[in-house]
């Protein structure tokens, strides 16, 4: 990709046009990091650029915002460019007016002056361009480097004017902060904590996305705790923010509270790791702030997994997420507290456990779940232990009859099909049933027919 967007760069060149690298790419490459996705910032118009290009994809042509492809890619997704790590995004300088719906300009200005097109970005360590045609000479008119080097993420220009052109700017701050361990500036800090609340603006899929890279790019921890001390927390997941102060039983949490017990579990989630197991480690106590009570023995949490499950839930569907992650993550909040019950689970519980959808995800939560607690893991290991011992046609066994043999049988369809279906199954689970013709017997025999 590097060298498709070095060739963007020279083939702008070569038709009289400015070109530069911009953004993330060339934060990421002084940092020495490899960078995700390339971006080039240009004189060029939308319709120069596609001129030069015929194989582009103005995705946002109307704020100068064009893709250029690698020979032969598919059409990009709806999804923004940032999603499309095979296309180059080419960006006209432009200077853009006011923002009245707090994400687009009202209107976009094209810039021949690259000076101007960075007062427009973001933050500093984002404003810098470089010129890979010359020994990757780097342009920093925002005085970028000196905060790569000092490790702060500060905003360009009137942090407060930053953020109200584009809300999510403030999320962004908080996960650049964490991701690379830099402080925020000052000023840039204390406008966020004055406009917070003005982030329910964002779209929730926004807010969605880049909460979600907080949580899988290996720093969800300090991105938490920069979300809570920023204010921005309570105004996108106050679910969680109220886990604060909730006390738990010391003889089984001695950490702390429930908002310290989850911090120690975003702490383990390594980069990379699925956004549903992510996900779910955030979400799996959200259910005891409101089941708090201190009964006479200890302090309780009665139904906490049940109302965690549809708080889990309500979350995913505020966010927008899809039907098969919101099932994933609930999934993960309804059987974080089964483990405890493995070594008495009869055999076909427990087998009907380690099919669950995605059990490594059950399995490693449990796993972060007590290295964050009380430290025993035995539990873990047992489960782990069966997994590997038992054969994967044992725990998802060929059904031995189906409603088809049922009816054969002169059973009449109905509700009870499903009993019957799901007693036979028990009974292979256990080991009890081990042909068709041992099936056919105990169904004879537990279902006798009538008349």
């Amino acid at each position: 990709m590097r060298q498709h967007a070095t060739n963007i760069v020279r083939e702008l060149r070569n038709r009289g046009f400015q070109a530069y690298f911009a953004g993330g790419c060339v934060r990421d490459m002084l940092l020495g990091l490899a960078p995700t996705d390339y971006d080039v910032a240009t004189d060029a118009t939308p319709p120069d650029v596609m001129r030069i290009f015929p194989e582009t994809y103005a995705v946002g042509a109307q704020f100068g915002v064009v893709l250029v492809p690698l020979s032969g890619e598919p059409p990009p997704r709806e999804a923004g460019p940032s999603e499309h790590p095979n296309f180059v995004e080419v960006a006209t300088f432009r200077n853009d007016g006011t923002y009245s719906d707090g994400r687009h300009p009202d209107q976009v200005r094209y810039s021949t002056d690259p000076k101007e097109d960075v007062q427009r970005r973001d933050f500093t360590i984002n404003g810098l361009l470089m010129d890979p045609l010359d020994g990757n000479r780097v342009l920093d008119f925002v005085g970028g480097r000196d905060d790569l080097q000092a490790g702060v993420v500060r905003a360009i220009g009137d942090p407060e004017l930053r953020f109200r052109e584009d809300k999510l700017r403030m999320l962004r701050a908080v996960r650049f902060a964490a991701r690379f361990r830099y402080t925020i500036d000052p000023a840039t800090f204390a406008a966020i904590q004055r406009l917070a609340p003005l982030i329910e603006q964002v779209s929730r899929e926004r807010v969605r996305d880049e909460l979600t890279k907080m949580l899988t790019e290996g720093s969800a921890r300090p991105a938490f705790e920069l979300l809570d001390s920023t204010g921005l927390l309570k105004e996108v997941l106050p679910e969680v923010d109220r886990m604060h102060g909730v006390e738990q039983p010391p003889q089984f949490h001695p950490e702390g509270d429930v908002w310290i017990h989850t911090l120690l579990l975003l702490e383990k989630l390594p980069a990379r790791c699925s956004r549903t197991l992510a996900w779910g480690m955030l979400l799996h106590d959200v259910g005891k702030p409101p089941t708090f009570r201190v009964a006479p023995d200890r302090i309780r949490f009665d139904g906490h997994v049940e109302v965690g499950v549809r708080m889990a839930e309500e979350i995913c569907r505020r966010l927008h997420f899809s039907n098969e992650d919101t099932r994933q993550i609930a999934a993960l909040v309804a059987n974080h507290m089964r483990f405890a019950d493995a070594e008495r689970m009869k055999e076909s519980t427990l087998k009907r456990f380690l099919r669950l959808p995605k059990f490594d995800e059950h399995l490693e939560l449990h796993r972060m779940d007590c290295l964050s607690s009380h430290g025993d893991l035995s539990l873990y290991d047992f489960v782990r232990e069966r997994l590997r011992q038992t054969p994967a046609e044992e725990i998802r066994p060929q059904p031995l009859l189906t409603g088809g043999d049922l009816i054969a049988l002169g059973y009449q369809p109905g509700a009870q099909f499903r009993l019957m279906l799901a007693a036979i199954e028990d009974a292979q689970l256990e080991g009890t049933l081990k042909s068709r013709e041992d099936a056919l017997e105990f169904v004879r025999r537990e279902f006798p027919q009538t008349g």
